[in-house]
């Protein structure tokens, strides 16, 4: 159980803080870059569920914040081979649920023809923000991954993870009949290629 006593500690004030191990690292290093970023995503599907009509939809939102805070867990303490049971990681059972609310949401959604816009609905404009925060954070756990070892489950979610608030904002806006989709070259007068119309 985490106890918060001291919110202001000023062990941070020289550029320092502390992993869930005690190491303390650079507030520039790439592990920190990568905790703040999942945090910003969390909190952007925070602002996402002021906006969310439905209570199933909010439910899974909720279970995936805590599902970050697991991420946020699992990468403040560093990745080792042994010694890893008491540890709290993300796991492939939390991948596989996300797959399997993204399956379900997608089954009842018109197929699509060409990219989405991001905008529409208050709820579906944030969750479109929050995906592009999603593949953020995952670009930055990638390029942890480079240098030292992460449990390969954080990745996967977090590319799960854009994929369903993708298919969340297409059903909000659905919904509402008010999704639109790029018109490739529609602003320069020329038409499209061929392959470009007929994506999908």
């Amino acid at each position: 159980m985490v106890r918060l006593t001291q919110i202001t500690t000023r062990g941070g004030d020289c550029g320092q803080t502390s992993l869930g191990d005690g190491q303390r690292v650079s507030k520039a290093s790439l592990r920190i870059e990568a905790l703040g970023t999942v945090d910003e995503a969390n909190a952007s599907i925070g602002v996402a569920r002021l906006y969310m009509s439905g209570a199933e939809e909010d439910s899974i939102l909720a279970d995936i914040q805590n599902d970050l805070f697991d991420l946020g867990a699992d990468l403040c303490i560093p990745y080792a081979t042994e010694g890893e049971e008491s540890t709290l990681r993300v796991t492939g059972q939390q991948v596989e649920q996300l797959e399997s609310a993204t399956h379900a949401v997608n089954a009842t959604l018109p197929h699509l023809n060409s990219f989405v816009m991001p905008h529409g609905t208050p709820a579906a404009t944030h969750l479109h923000m929050a995906r592009t925060i999603v593949r953020r954070a995952e670009r930055c756990v990638v390029a942890l991954d480079k240098h030292e070892a992460i449990n390969p489950n954080g990745i996967v979610y977090l590319n799960r993870l854009s994929d369903f608030l993708f298919v969340l904002a297409r059903l909000m806006n659905d919904s509402k009949g008010d999704e639109d989709l790029w018109q490739p070259g529609q602003g320069t007068g020329h038409s499209p290629p061929k392959s470009t119309r007929d994506i999908g």
